[in-house]
């Protein structure tokens, strides 16, 4: 008979799964976030877009390194 995998092993994949998909939403809203900034307040030094989306890389890169520890914490 063939081993069915356990429940743990599951949850693990289930959420690196969805970590590319938690990625994109961060980085899209500080995305949109940025670009209504740029509408809607332009300034000429500040562009508000290129550092929001570099905030938004930061902090999905923050959360993939968090998640990512407490899955191998549950090993």
């Amino acid at each position: 008979m063939e081993k069915e995998p356990n429940k743990k092993q599951r949850n693990k994949w289930i959420a690196l799964i969805n970590i590319p998909i938690q990625m994109g939403v961060i980085i899209f809203l500080f995305s949109y976030l940025g670009n209504w900034l740029d509408e809607n307040h332009p300034n000429p030094k500040i562009y508000y877009n290129k550092i929001l989306i570099m905030v938004g890389v930061a902090l999905a890169l923050y959360n993939v390194f968090r998640q990512v520890n407490e899955i191998n914490k549950t090993k």
